[in-house]
């Protein structure tokens, strides 16, 4: 059975960091491209990270440019969201998502993704 699990979610006060993990099972995650979703209360699932399945090719929306780095280790099946610098608006249950092939779709289109995880709870507070 394929399996996505994030880990690392936390409370943590402004201008502090988080590391997410997104550890498969059940199949190797090198033949899959990864991306981070977040969805905060009462909005919707938003796409703000991506990593090619070799690691090539990032993205990220335009809010965590800078802040936030994605990176994969394919020998341990894990792909990490390093987050710095967060913010309050960062709040959100954080998601990682597995997609084969992109059936054309944009990166940041959950409807891609076939896999997830079920989600890790970050909290921005002081």
């Amino acid at each position: 059975q394929l399996q996505l699990v994030e880990s690392g979610g936390g409370l943590v006060q402004p201008g502090g960091s988080l590391r997410l993990s997104c550890a498969a099972s059940g199949f190797t995650l090198n033949g899959y491209a990864i991306a981070w979703f977040r969805q905060a209360p009462g909005k919707e699932r938003e796409g703000i990270s991506y990593i090619s399945r070799n690691g090539g090719n990032t993205n990220y929306v335009d809010s965590v440019k800078g802040r936030f780095t994605i990176s994969r280790d394919n020998a341990k099946n894990t792909v990490y969201l390093q987050m710095n610098s967060l913010k309050p608006e960062d709040t959100a249950v954080y998601y990682c998502a597995a997609r084969f092939l992109s059936y054309g779709l944009s990166w940041s289109q959950a409807d891609g993704y076939n896999n997830w995880g079920q989600g890790t709870q970050v909290t921005v507070s002081s």
